[in-house]
């Protein structure tokens, strides 16, 4: 008996886009590890149809690896299995131009699969699907967008050895002051900004509005609210994709470090969600800007869990640069309407857009699971009929006494064991993701830095 892959499909979606697309000559096969690094491979435009029936073997290795590429071998995903293959499937309406290349490609998303037909387990898009899939027993879709930050910096490093921000490209001078959302910001990086919206359009992305930050050089850029959680996040992959690649053509690095400047605000990435119940209706909408009791239930699912997804949320050392007093960036498990000072935010609004706005990850965290952690949060508290502690009106930095992880070994320690993660993102990924950033910790303290020297040289 002949057997068919649960994930092949009939190459379709790909005929019909090289025909709308006839100058495409290759196509990137994107794959989305554990970091949030984008691997793959680049093929030639015969060959999609094949990995569209056929699939493609990858290294089971790929989704074993830390940030910087190596192989983490306490994953099991390496000599274990003899890094044996697995199949990756195209995800199926993932498939677009990557306008800012200068070849004319196409990109596509993957996912990994098992070669029996199972989902590959440390594939973080199938912890997310896995999250995803426990709301269709509420009766509810989650209704997501993505707000993404980050610096424009100079591609060539100062006489310091430090990244510089990069200089306007209308004065030649580098920006030094903090202007938060002003408009000559945005009119001296209007080359960069104006053809990054033309790519996101030409990729059919819902970017929408742009801003200058609260730190010279850093923009934020927000996606339009999507009722399919899957697809918000898959665009917001591309949509990084792309800030990066259209600086690089406009001799800028986008940089999406939770902390490049000391001294500076770092970047986030905000989650803003809902919920839509059968009917197509927000069931978050109320006339109370706290929101009815199933939404103030998420909120304290969200409270409850955020120390056991900090790891997630904060997935790096330089992460934890960016929890500072006043810096806008949360220090709490907490929750207000109307301020930007906490961790959970209820903005303000029309009763039927009542939302959520999680704003705990750095803009370094993997985006698939962020929201993996979100969602799992905000459905625990659903489920559970949780109820929120009190609302902070004011200063949630004077105001809380709790604090979130503000070391990495601890967040790393308290995802390692926590039950309700294993649960919602599976335990076999918690295993992945918990050997991977054990072994990035390991490596990266064992390094000795210029600011080793600068403290210890002349004074130990």
């Amino acid at each position: 008996m002949s057997f068919t892959h649960p994930a092949a499909t009939d190459g379709a979606e790909a005929a019909a886009f090289f025909a709308a697309n006839p100058d495409i000559e290759a196509v990137q096969l994107v794959l989305t590890d554990t970091s949030g690094v984008a691997r793959g491979k680049t093929v030639r435009r015969h060959e999609l149809a094949s990995v569209y029936t056929n699939g493609r073997p990858l290294p089971c290795s790929i989704l074993g690896l830390d940030v910087t590429g190596a192989d983490v071998d306490e994953t099991g995903l390496v000599w274990e299995e003899g890094d044996a293959d697995r199949l990756a499937f195209p995800v199926p309406g993932t498939l677009r131009r990557a306008p800012w290349l200068p070849v004319p490609t196409a990109q596509v998303i993957l996912s990994v699969w098992h070669l029996d037909g199972r989902p590959e387990e440390a594939d973080p898009r199938h912890a997310l699907a896995r999250v995803v899939k426990r709301y269709e027993a509420l009766g509810l879709t989650p209704v997501v967008a993505a707000e993404l930050e980050f610096y424009v910096v100079d591609p060539e490093i100062g006489p310091d050895g430090m990244v510089r921000l990069a200089k306007s490209p209308l004065t030649g001078q580098r920006l030094v002051t903090t202007q938060v959302y002003e408009l000559n910001a945005l009119e001296e990086f209007g080359a960069f900004l104006t053809e990054l919206q033309a790519a996101a359009d030409a990729q059919a992305l819902p970017a929408e509005t742009a801003i200058s930050e609260f730190a010279p050089g850093q923009f934020e850029i927000t996606l339009r609210h999507q009722p399919d959680a899957m697809k918000a996040i898959d665009e917001a992959i591309f949509f990084k994709r792309t800030i990066r690649g259209v600086a690089q053509k406009h001799n800028l690095i986008a940089t999406f470090m939770a902390k490049p400047f000391t001294g500076r605000t770092g970047s986030g990435l905000h989650l803003h969600f809902s919920m839509n119940d059968e009917s197509g209706r927000n069931a978050y909408a109320s006339e109370d800007e706290r929101g009815p009791a199933i939404m103030q239930s998420a909120v304290a699912g969200l409270i409850e869990t955020m120390h056991e997804a900090t790891a997630i949320f904060a997935p790096g050392a330089n992460s934890y640069r960016r929890f500072r007093l006043g810096s806008y960036a949360p220090i709490a498990p907490c929750w207000g309407v109307n301020n930007r000072s906490v961790s959970v935010r209820v903005p303000i609004g029309p009763a039927n857009s009542r939302h959520i706005e999680h704003r705990v990850c750095g803009a370094d965290a993997n985006p698939y699971l962020a929201l993996a952690a979100v969602l799992a949060g905000a459905h625990h508290g659903m489920v559970n009929k949780l109820t929120p502690p009190a609302i902070i009106a004011r200063d949630g930095y004077a105001e809380t006494a709790e604090r979130l992880p503000t070391q990495w070994a601890d967040s790393i320690a308290i995802f390692e064991t926590s039950a309700l993660m294993r649960d919602y993102l599976g335990a076999r990924y918690t295993e992945v993701f918990t050997a991977i950033k054990k072994a990035e910790l390991d490596r990266f303290y064992a390094q000795v830095s210029a600011l080793d020297y600068v403290w210890y040289l002349r004074n130990a």
